[in-house]
């Protein structure tokens, strides 16, 4: 193109999940029910960890910033989604989008370092169990998620203004249904090989290590729980963290997938389906893994719903 036909972008139109005009109203249903559990289950888990007395411990301390994670970024992408489905255009501001890919770079890499720190919890909990308490003190559960979110924080603010520091002309239709990386890379009529570079290598590295953090925790949790010599006790060591390990295997399987691979090779219509999975589906699923699974919280659940009242009790972390 010649430099004086570039029409400079100053919105961007999303063209949602499916552009099939019979499916819009059904996939609304679909993802307004996916967005309501989503809420209802993680603020569950954000309610029932504040205020049951047997739930203040640095496991679900941890849990419950999971949760507050969970529905920030699913908030940051679906509402607008929802909205987009309904009306004929489907348009975002520069700014609006620059904030939304902010604010998804924020949560999803909080949730990447969270599912560390809690590996790394259980790893304590199960391998040094004398120790628990004094390794893992209010202090250092403190440190981790301001750590975590600061990190988070810290990866927005320097990959997002590199998605959008190059050019961006003419072409305005984005083939996702929020800002994400790869679509809008792929409307760029500018050089991409940076960004492309810096946010390869931030994925890369964030998924390494962290993945390298809980393959070493359940390592040597697993040696651990083999060396008890009851079936009750090793049942009872692995209760503790099975929710965690099928969290972990879901959602990193698909950040893999997605993200741990060159920009060139994504191809956009799959990678929209794999952001469905890990932008809303994940954060739904996982109030389900962590209740269903766990015997604290489904028994702080019945006494919160029998009394909400009697089980408010003066926060012990």
């Amino acid at each position: 193109m010649v430099p004086g036909n570039f029409t400079r972008v100053t919105e961007f139109i999303l063209t949602g999940v499916s552009d099939r005009p019979e499916l819009q109203i059904p996939l609304f249903l679909i993802f307004l029910v996916i967005y309501g559990l989503t809420v209802a289950g993680n603020l569950g888990i954000i309610t029932l960890t504040s205020v049951d007395s047997q739930l203040q411990t640095p496991m679900y301390f941890f849990l419950r910033h999971l949760a507050i994670i969970n529905v920030s970024n699913s908030t940051v992408i679906a509402p607008k989604m929802l909205i987009n489905i309904l009306v004929k255009k489907k348009t975002t501001s520069y700014y609006e989008c620059a904030t939304q890919l902010g604010g998804f770079l924020l949560f999803i890499v909080s949730e990447v370092i969270m599912l560390a720190v809690m590996a790394y919890d259980r790893y304590v909990a199960i391998c040094n169990p004398l120790l628990y308490m004094v390794v893992v003190s209010r202090k250092i559960c403190l440190l981790l998620v301001s750590f975590t979110y600061l990190y988070g924080f810290s990866t927005a603010v320097v990959v997002s203004p590199c998605i959008f520091s190059v050019s961006y002309c003419s072409s305005n239709v984005i083939n996702h249904f929020y800002c994400d990386i790869a679509p809008l890379l792929a409307l760029s009529c500018s050089d991409t090989y940076l960004p492309e570079t810096i946010v390869f290598i931030s994925a890369a590295t964030n998924l390494v290590l962290s993945m390298i953090t809980v393959l070493v925790s359940y390592f040597n949790i697993v040696l651990s729980i083999l060396r008890i010599r009851s079936s009750e006790g090793r049942k009872k060591a692995f209760s503790t963290c099975g929710s965690h390990m099928m969290a972990v295997a879901v959602f990193y399987g698909t950040m893999l997938f997605m993200y741990a691979q060159p920009q060139t090779n994504h191809s956009l219509d799959t990678d929209k389906m794999a952001s469905v999975f890990y932008t809303l589906v994940i954060p739904m699923l996982n109030p389900l893994i962590y209740s269903l699974r766990n015997k604290d919280v489904k028994d702080a659940l019945k006494k919160f719903m029998a009394n909400p009242c009697s089980s408010c009790r003066s926060m012990q972390f």
